[in-house]
């Protein structure tokens, strides 16, 4: 089944529900980055939540990356999306397998850390971006996007996201749930976000059984409205071009040490792990552009 991400909203337009599965793309991340269990988990609870706010960008030429930093073993993780549903992440440290003693369960909190922040910078393709942090909770990805949902865009939201990672370590399921109240919601409505969110298994679990991102949405709202869906998958749009163009931004000296050194270089993107190789030549006319430039 192809991931995809279904927007919804009940009845009484007073609670949008959000919904997607994720698992190819959460496998895609751990075949890119030879993902552990505990950093495949992690990095696949904040790329579906990463999916959902791209899927709430307005323009095409619009994108939104997330940085999670806690402090714990698993460094920094990054994940970025468009609009069109094209998603990308990574971690610092993607050898992370450890679990809960009590329960066996994958530790994600533990691995990520609960010291440090969550921070969602959208680029509207302005000069300006916006962009809103708040302190992590508990580094289990959804109590903090729950979080920051509340706090940074005063927007009461319950969110569920899970992956369940099979013994030969590939994904086995993996998706996301967000319910948010809207301005206009009453009490009573409140209360039924509560109900439904206290009867909702966990999220992969009903993606394992099958469930498709329509059937999330109506585990929780039988009533609910499928306004609109597409598909996800993983993007990255790196390229030869763009490293050149960020080697440009490079001090002559560097770029002729890296010519007198080593003859070339060689730029790795952190998202998909593709290496680009520069040889003299390419540096000689990047140099020769500074020069142009009069830097």
């Amino acid at each position: 089944m192809k991931d995809k991400l279904v927007r919804a909203i009940t009845s009484n337009q007073h609670v949008r529900i959000l919904a997607c599965t994720t698992t190819e793309l959460v496998e895609q991340a751990r075949k890119q980055h030879d993902l552990w269990p505990t950093s495949a988990a992690a990095l696949g609870r904040m790329m579906s939540v990463t999916a959902i706010l791209g899927s709430m960008l307005k323009s095409e030429k619009e994108k939104v990356t997330v940085q999670i930093n806690g402090g714990g073993a698993i460094g920094t993780m990054m994940a970025d999306a468009n609009s069109k549903g094209e998603v990308r992440g990574f971690v610092g440290d993607p050898h992370q397998y450890l679990v809960y003693n009590d329960s066996d369960k994958l530790a994600v909190g533990l691995v990520v850390g609960n010291q440090g922040y969550l921070k969602v910078i959208k680029d509207m393709g302005l000069k300006d971006q916006f962009a809103g942090q708040v302190a992590l909770q508990s580094g289990e990805i959804g109590d903090d996007f729950a979080y920051y949902f509340t706090v940074s865009e005063q927007t009461p939201s319950a969110v569920s996201v899970g992956v369940l990672v099979d013994t030969d370590y590939s994904i086995k399921s993996a998706g996301a749930l967000i319910i948010q109240v809207m301005p206009d919601a009453l009490e009573e409505d409140i209360v039924a976000c509560e109900q439904a969110i206290a009867q909702l298994r966990p999220v992969s679990e009903l993606v394992a059984e099958g469930m498709s991102a329509e059937d999330l949405v109506h585990a929780c709202f039988k009533d609910a409205e499928i306004l609109s869906e597409q598909q996800l998958s993983w993007h990255c749009d790196c390229s030869k071009d763009r490293f050149k163009a960020a080697l440009t931004t490079l001090d002559r000296k560097d770029l002729e040490e890296m010519l007198e050194e080593d003859h070339g270089c060689e730029v790795k993107c952190q998202y998909c792990n593709t290496a680009y190789q520069f040889d003299e030549h390419d540096l000689n006319i990047i140099l020769e552009f500074k020069a142009a430039c009069g830097k």
